[in-house]
């Protein structure tokens, strides 16, 4: 029996406030039926619209990502970035990617395949596939009727040339030109587009140029002839490189005749380049300005621009800048730069911190797959995901990344069908670890372990954010 002051005290409150408080009786269910209560949630996807990637992992649900769909609504920029470890599935789903694209009839592709085996790129199965002759930059099968690509080729205008030339020169100096120096090789470049009227202009001309210039160019600025050419040496030096040293033959001719840049899918095969040469921010320069004056046109299409290994564009101040002026250039006219990188410490720490935080910025999508706990929090900082994904990265099996598209982040496992996988799961793929190497079951108990983690993750911090608010 209730006390007869707490009952006198809760009549008189009600008399003046009313009824603060119902009491009912307890009700005796079963969990099947007390679920009705909680009703269940989703995160938003991002449309029906576009290219299927798998299925969100806590929902179950189709996730469909498409940045030509998203651009101007729920996308500042079409661009994408690709982190994780080998062996986790970056390859699968780059592969999945451009071949779901190509089913649309206004979609365009270029790949730079800087990886490879047994002598071809990675993405040569796929060319084959599609009836594509990948464009193979070897140094050593240019001089015997290799592929060459002409910095000079009069496709791209006379300022995209020496644009060109100089970013050539400064990655491979490692350092910006001098005034005296690019005055030198400015009017070396003048007078072999003025004279050269009759073929293509070559690199050996400019060379040629640089070691013996003309006295009218020394008479414009009113120096000496000598002085000009002194100005020129290094500059002549470093082309001659790619003239008579360990690059000849990809770029000191005319371009290779049929090349078809109105196939839906073009694969410049990098293999054959040492990827931690200089050679290879060199390649990326000159194909990045080349694709921008020959292959982006006012179309109407959509074009799909897929580097691999692209701290080699990221971590180059120089190819960095230029790739910087293509995305802005290239984003009014239907073009989506994917880039794929292991670490993002590889390119936020190195010697173009300042031009990687602008390209990391343009890109409005990332996808994260496994990656160890230092790097994933570092990466969290850097991109700013959420808590609960910094803390899900580690435990991600091959397959399962995390997608931030603008701010939507969601955990989505990468399906493939069967008609895929032997184009997707080459013997490189294999050797890394990829998921094809397991059993079916194998696949969904890591599959449900992961999901279960990452439930547990989720409503860990549904609670702490429950609590703040509470407390608040």
């Amino acid at each position: 029996m209730r006390d007869p002051l707490s009952a006198l005290s809760d009549a008189f409150t009600s008399f003046l406030f009313g009824k603060v408080e119902t009491t009912r009786l307890p009700v005796r269910t079963s969990t099947g039926q007390a679920q009705a209560v909680y009703l269940p949630t989703a995160a938003p996807g991002l449309g029906d619209s576009g290219v299927i990637i798998g299925r969100e992992v806590y929902s179950g649900k189709g996730y469909i990502y498409d940045p030509f769909q998203l651009y101007g609504q729920q996308l500042p920029a079409p661009h994408w970035l690709v982190l994780g470890e080998s062996g986790n599935g970056k390859s699968a789903l780059e592969k999945t990617y451009v071949l779901r694209q190509l089913r649309f009839r206004d979609r365009q592709v270029v790949v730079l395949d800087a990886q490879g085996e047994d002598g071809v790129g990675e993405w040569n199965l796929i060319a084959q596939e599609l009836g594509i002759t990948p464009i193979r930059l070897d140094p050593t099968a240019a001089l015997n009727g290799g592929i060459r690509l002409n910095p000079l080729d009069p496709s791209i205008t006379t300022t995209g040339q020496l644009a060109l030339l100089r970013t050539i020169i400064e990655v491979a100096m490692g350092h910006g030109l001098d005034e005296r120096s690019g005055f030198a090789l400015k009017v070396a470049h003048a007078y072999v587009t003025a004279t050269n009227t009759d073929r293509q202009p070559v690199l050996m001309d400019i060379v040629e140029q640089l070691r013996h210039p003309k006295p009218e160019s020394a008479e414009a600025m009113n120096v000496d002839i000598d002085d000009v050419r002194a100005w020129g040496l290094d500059v002549a030096l470093v082309l001659d490189r790619l003239v008579d040293g360990d690059l000849r033959g990809m770029f000191d001719g005319p371009t290779t005749v049929g090349i078809d840049l109105d196939a839906p899918l073009i694969v410049f095969d990098l293999s054959h380049i040492d990827r931690n040469s200089i050679a290879m921010p060199i390649l990326m320069a000159i194909v990045g300005v080349w694709l921008e004056h020959t292959w982006i046109r006012p179309d109407r299409k959509k074009r799909i621009f897929l580097v691999e290994e692209a701290w080699h564009i990221i971590n180059s101040p120089f190819v960095a800048q230029l790739f910087q002026r293509l995305l802005k250039f290239g984003r009014r006219l239907g073009l989506s730069f994917v880039a794929v990188v292991h670490h993002l410490s590889d390119v936020v720490d190195g010697a173009a911190a300042k031009e990687a935080a602008a390209i990391l910025k343009m890109a409005s999508t990332r996808t994260i797959y496994a990656q160890k706990s230092d790097e994933a929090r570092a990466t969290g900082r850097v991109i700013g995901l959420p808590r609960w994904a910094v803390e899900i990265i580690p435990t991600l099996t091959p397959g399962i990344a995390v997608w931030d598209v603008n701010g939507n982040v969601q955990v989505v496992k990468h399906l493939i069908t069967e008609a895929e996988r032997p184009l997707v799961f080459t013997d490189r793929a294999m050797t890394e670890g990829s998921s094809d190497d397991l059993l079916p079951e194998d696949i969904r108990a890591a599959e449900l372990e992961a999901e279960q983690r990452a439930a547990r993750i989720e409503n860990q911090q549904r609670i702490d954010d429950s609590s703040r608010s509470t407390v608040a």
